[in-house]
């Protein structure tokens, strides 16, 4: 089996490696974004936030994006939207990424979930649902683990306990700890353009947004995303779940190869979290926006559906349907 999936990522990276075709130049107009600010949080400094209202008396939901990426990446196709259906709506940019506060400390997952928690604490928007993708998620752990008055429920998206458990997913790994290095002379702008290419030949409505996408996946601080992979490729939260008491959800992406499917469901029985699947790769939340929107909004559903306070008045939730019938309708 490890065998098999090795020959299947060579045979990945063989594709995105091949010669890029000279394109067009590409103004980088985005889609349509809720309103942003920027809050100074105390003691931690100037975070870039979409701020979305919500109905009165329903809980703040929290987008946290995941590795290079920033809120508007990985939330722009139909997270913003589906979340709103929730209440209010907090999307940061985690330190070092997009335009989020930049430290002269170098990057850690704890450090992130603390600036989450105590922008939730300034905003007096807790206790939050946090709604977090890959990396998101592991800094949404923390942050329930870390500060547990702020955080009512947890959705977890393409995201383990710990991913170095087989063969290949120490080569994925050791590859991720040394993306440092190679950040430090600058990211080269072909990596993204192959990225980009990859993505657009699976979902070709992507074609209008490519030169925003572009400009936006170079807003982040290279050292700051060097030091996220190598915390990233450490991280274990097999320990840490047993602190965590709030209600969970996780969004398993199949056909996953950077995470893989089995870690997912560890993950989600570890937290005895309710389950929704996506037919898809990690990058579902680009390719599959659709059926990754209609996955997210099931698993805030369950999640809100099980937090204190959520079974009273269904307006004060996503919909008014059963959760049965939500979670049958998703998987």
């Amino acid at each position: 089996m490890e065998r098999e999936q090795i020959r299947s990522g060579v045979k990945d990276a063989l594709q995105f490696l091949r010669r890029l075709e000279p394109g067009d130049d590409t103004q980088p107009l985005p889609p349509r974004l809720p309103d942003a600010r920027i809050v100074n949080v105390e003691k931690r400094g100037e975070m870039f936030v979409r701020d979305v209202p919500g109905k009165e008396g329903a809980p703040t939901v929290v987008l946290l994006h995941g590795w290079t990426l920033s809120a508007d990446l990985n939330w722009f196709s139909g997270g913003y939207e589906v979340a709103a259906r929730h209440g209010r709506v907090l999307a940061v940019d985690l330190r070092g990424h997009g335009r989020g506060l930049r430290s002269d400390q170098p990057f850690s997952l704890e450090a992130a979930a603390d600036d989450v928690a105590a922008l939730i604490r300034q905003l007096d928007a807790g206790p939050a649902v946090l709604v977090g993708y890959s990396m998101g998620g592991s800094i949404g752990m923390l942050a329930a683990e870390r500060h547990p008055d702020l955080v009512a429920g947890l959705v977890l998206a393409s995201c383990a306990l710990q991913w170095r458990s087989s063969l290949y997913e120490r080569l994925v790994w050791l590859g991720m700890g040394l993306t440092e290095y190679v950040l430090r002379f600058g990211a080269p702008s072909g990596i993204t353009d192959r990225y980009l290419r990859h993505a657009v030949e699976q979902s070709p409505d992507l074609d209008g947004y490519e030169g925003w996408v572009k400009a936006e996946a170079r807003r982040g601080d290279a050292s700051d995303i060097g030091h996220a992979a190598k915390a990233l490729a450490k991280f274990d939260a097999t320990e840490l779940v047993s602190r965590i008491s709030c209600p969970a959800a996780v969004v398993v992406t199949v056909r996953d190869n950077l995470i893989r499917w089995r870690r997912q469901r560890d993950l989600a029985e570890a937290l005895d979290a309710h389950v929704v699947e996506v037919d898809g790769h990690h990058n579902a939340w680009l390719v599959m926006p659709d059926e990754w929107a209609s996955a997210i909004d099931a698993a805030i559903q369950a999640v809100t559906a099980s937090s204190p306070g959520a079974h009273g008045d269904p307006a004060l939730r996503g919909d008014d349907r059963p959760l049965a019938e939500a979670r049958a309708a998703h998987g």
